[in-house]
């Protein structure tokens, strides 16, 4: 209706131009709750001190409530309380379980230190157990060798030559002097079933009394398991001095004789670490007649056997 003036104009232009104020704080409502006149428990269950009555007589039964915080503060407080115990709990739990391992250990390295042989120890153990343990098996192969001696069997002799003639000794004494030609059979049987035999002998001697006639020297030789060997040896004596102990007539010869020998059998049982022995002595006595000869001379029933 009346004309603006200048000013006017232009505050109303700098109000349109300007943004909208924000109301000052003073002018913020605050949050109210409707409480029931009639329930004063949930009242004080609900609010507690956090809620207050507004105080204004135009509103009796409205309350101004402060936002809670103290029951979730004190939630957090029990929450870490718990947290704080199951990590001490933990904690102690861990530390205890070390110092027991701790301890095990320093009595661990402790009896090593009481103890260093130990080793050493248990090594000797070892080896002592695996030489009792092969010295018993040794000895019962040992043992069980023992019970298969060698059979041995003189078959007989066959005296080839014999020649008794006049003559002189080293010395020059004169004298009968004796040469005879024979040799001797024999039949070597191994019964053993796991272990061969190394055989020698010593020489075979032929005595007439305590007068040597002759002797023979048997070959090495070597029997298998369950074998037999039939050896032959040659048994000889050349211009032996009879100094008048035996009167030598061919027509009528009589003359007893002992062969004597001497085997000595040795059996490879594990090698050379386990070796079983026999010593077989032999005695044939007979008697040399001039009509048997040039016969071979059976000694199947004229010797003895002394093992």
């Amino acid at each position: 209706m009346h004309a603006k003036t200048d000013s006017e104009a232009t505050s109303i232009d700098a109000a349109l131009s300007w943004p909208p104020r924000s109301p000052p704080r003073s002018a913020v409502r605050p949050l109210y709750y409707v409480q029931s006149p009639s329930n004063h428990d949930v009242e004080k269950m609900s609010f507690g001190s956090g809620c207050s009555p507004l105080g204004s007589p135009s509103h009796p039964h409205y309350y101004h409530c402060s936002p809670i915080h103290h029951s979730r503060e004190s939630s957090t407080s029990r929450f870490s309380d718990r947290a704080l115990l199951s990590y001490k709990s933990i904690r102690e739990g861990s530390v205890r379980r070390r110092y027991i391992n701790n301890a095990i250990d320093d009595e661990t390295d402790g009896g090593d230190d009481d103890d260093p042989f130990r080793n050493v120890r248990l090594y000797a153990c070892l080896i002592l157990s695996l030489f009792l343990l092969f010295t018993t098996f040794s000895l019962i192969l040992w043992g069980a060798s023992k019970s298969y001696p060698p059979k041995v069997v003189v078959k007989g002799m066959l005296v080839r030559n014999l020649n008794v003639q006049a003559g002189n000794d080293l010395s020059g004494v004169p004298t009968d002097m004796l040469s005879l030609n024979s040799t001797v059979r024999i039949f070597y049987r191994n019964p053993s079933t796991f272990f061969a035999v190394h055989v020698t002998a010593s020489p075979l001697l032929l005595h007439y009394s305590n007068l040597l006639l002759s002797s023979g020297e048997m070959e090495k030789f070597t029997v298998g398991r369950k074998r037999g060997k039939s050896v032959v040896t040659v048994v000889h004596g050349h211009q032996v001095p009879l100094y008048g102990g035996v009167s030598v007539h061919l027509d009528t010869l009589s003359l007893p004789l002992n062969l004597t020998l001497i085997l000595h059998s040795k059996a490879y049982i594990l090698g050379r670490l386990v070796t079983s022995k026999f010593h077989t002595r032999i005695i044939c006595s007979f008697t040399l007649n001039a009509n048997r000869f040039p016969k071979p001379i059976s000694l199947l029933h004229s010797c003895t056997h002394h093992h």
